[in-house]
């Protein structure tokens, strides 16, 4: 996309997963001075793209504790500047917590609201104040197309993404009169480079075909695809655009499609 956001100062947490590096990829090609956060190191991705001529700054943290996103805000503040856009990224839904409610374990339930949820929370929050008093900003919540329609076994993915949405509109709400827009993305099937080759294997054909009936157009996503749909979002010429969620699936969520 032909997006311009030269100079404006773009958080991304989650930043060393698929969509968070593609994420902050895209927004440093759109102009933006890119601070990547993750709870790892997020020097990889700094390093991509400081070799693509961007400017980048890393700044690790776990993004699901209070206090230290309160002390990474302040750094960033006061090292790179007022940030302009905050994409909340981080996540820890992975294809191993798939539990039936009965027996979903306590630890994985909390780990995944502290992290999927919680932590959209606190960085909002953090940045918001700032964003009020210079009123002007942009804020995009990474959610999930099973935040809008729900899977078995995953009721704790479903459950803190169903809740970025429901925050996400609460506080577009609060902040509009301040010329801060707050938007959503909901991805679909994404796969990665590496999941990718496995998907098209032979032996998992069955359970690919299976997964794809569910999508209209009957093909996977990748992470530029989420990411152009933030690019999108934090733009200029997405001015008039708050309070919404974009579900980048394929059509997944429309309406029931799958082939039987």
């Amino acid at each position: 996309m032909n997006v311009d956001i030269s100079n404006r100062v773009a958080l991304v947490t989650g930043a060393a997963g698929m969509i968070g590096c593609s994420t902050a990829l895209a927004l440093a090609d759109g102009g933006a001075v890119v601070v990547v956060n993750d709870v790892r190191s997020p020097e990889e991705t700094c390093d991509v793209i400081r070799h693509r001529g961007g400017e980048a700054h890393a700044f690790q943290a776990d993004v699901s504790d209070p206090d230290a996103v309160k002390t990474m805000i302040s750094q960033i503040e006061s090292k790179v500047g007022p940030i302009d856009i905050l994409t909340n990224c981080a996540s820890v839904h992975g294809a191993t917590d798939r539990f039936p409610i009965h027996d979903f374990p306590d630890e994985e339930w909390q780990q995944t609201i502290r992290v999927d949820l919680d932590s959209v929370f606190y960085c909002s929050r953090a940045v918001s104040t700032h964003m009020i008093q210079r009123r002007k900003g942009a804020i995009v919540n990474v959610s999930s197309a099973f935040g809008l329609v729900p899977a078995r076994l995953q009721c704790a993915h479903a459950a803190a993404k169903a809740g970025v949405i429901g925050f996400t509109r609460s506080h577009a709400l609060e902040v509009g009169r301040y010329g801060i827009r707050v938007n959503g993305v909901a991805p679909g099937l994404i796969l990665s480079a590496a999941t990718r080759s496995s998907f098209d294997r032979p032996e998992n054909k069955q359970r690919a075909d299976s997964l794809v009936s569910h999508i209209p157009l009957g093909i996977p996503g990748d992470s530029d695809d989420i990411a152009s749909a933030v690019l999108y979002l934090v733009s200029d010429s997405a001015r008039n655009v708050t309070g919404q969620i974009l579900a980048v699936d394929g059509g997944w969520t429309a309406g029931f499609c799958r082939d039987w």
